[in-house]
């Protein structure tokens, strides 16, 4: 079956679920679950109900679609991700993105939790997404493309809403969170960084590095979306300094569960004043 199949399939199994009709997804990255409680909800779908879904094998991770409003507005939102690491292929990681395209959402709001580069972050800060350096080992948009989904060659220059953004900037601001821009690094993973490679996306111009997010915002930009992407820092690799001398995934849950009402606020002050 092919893609465009695929998510057709899955798209009119979510309608025969549910009558909401979402301009604003989200996706909630590692011990960020809890914005679902904000959310009015109205239909859960689990991912094991839905057609070509994957499951999501971490820990801190959900594992549902969650439909409803959040601050008067309609939104889908994704309690858990899938990542490339856990053994999925780049398509059943972006796949929730394509459905979320054709069930009409225009703006992917997008979280995660990360390790910082930046001088003057610490654990707990907070980065909004302006570019990224994709170093994930597979491209979701290789093979042959349908022009339903995108076109072949999309612009990646305006990746991520500069609107967006500002406002995000003003929220965080007028709230007095800690809150950096900066670019991302998508890797890989499941390992964390070594001293040595946290040296080297720092150089070659990361800010903060993670194992998610690049596959989907690719995807969403693909679809012709418009993207919103926010970290909670968690560790720090680099500067050498600055370092956590320990690193774990039970650590980084706890640190993006610390600055979750934060991260929280900033996206639901984006939704209540954005023109989606």
């Amino acid at each position: 079956m092919e893609l465009f199949d695929k998510i057709q399939e899955c798209v009119q199994y979510i309608q025969s679920k549910t009558k909401v009709n979402p301009k604003i997804g989200i996706i909630l990255g590692s011990g960020l679950s809890n914005l679902t409680k904000e959310i009015n909800i109205i239909d859960t779908i689990p991912y094991n109900d839905l057609p070509h879904f994957a499951q999501s094998t971490v820990k801190g991770h959900g594992g549902s679609l969650v439909f409803g409003t959040l601050e008067g507005k309609e939104v889908v939102c994704m309690s858990g991700r899938f990542h490339y690491y856990e053994g999925h292929s780049i398509e059943a990681v972006t796949f929730p993105v394509r459905v979320m395209k054709y069930l009409g959402v225009t703006h992917l709001l997008v979280s995660n939790a990360s390790g910082g580069m930046k001088a003057g972050m610490e654990v707990g800060d907070l980065m909004i997404i302006t570019d990224h350096i994709n170093l994930q080992p597979e491209h979701p948009l290789r093979g042959k493309n349908d022009e339903r989904l995108g076109p072949r060659f999309p612009g990646m220059l305006d990746t991520y809403d500069k609107e967006m953004i500002a406002t995000g900037l003003q929220i965080a601001k007028s709230i007095n969170a800690r809150c950096h821009t900066g670019v991302y690094v998508g890797v890989q993973g499941p390992t964390f960084e070594t001293p040595s490679e946290y040296q080297y996306f720092a150089r070659i111009g990361g800010d903060a590095v993670g194992m998610s997010t690049v596959p989907e915002v690719i995807v969403a930009r693909h679809g012709g979306m418009k993207v919103f992407a926010i970290s909670v820092v968690s560790d720090i690799g680099y500067p050498f300094d600055a370092m956590d001398e320990k690193i774990s995934h039970d650590i980084v849950l706890a640190k993006a569960s610390a600055a979750e009402p934060v991260m929280t606020a900033i996206i639901k002050g984006l939704i209540q004043t954005h023109n989606f």
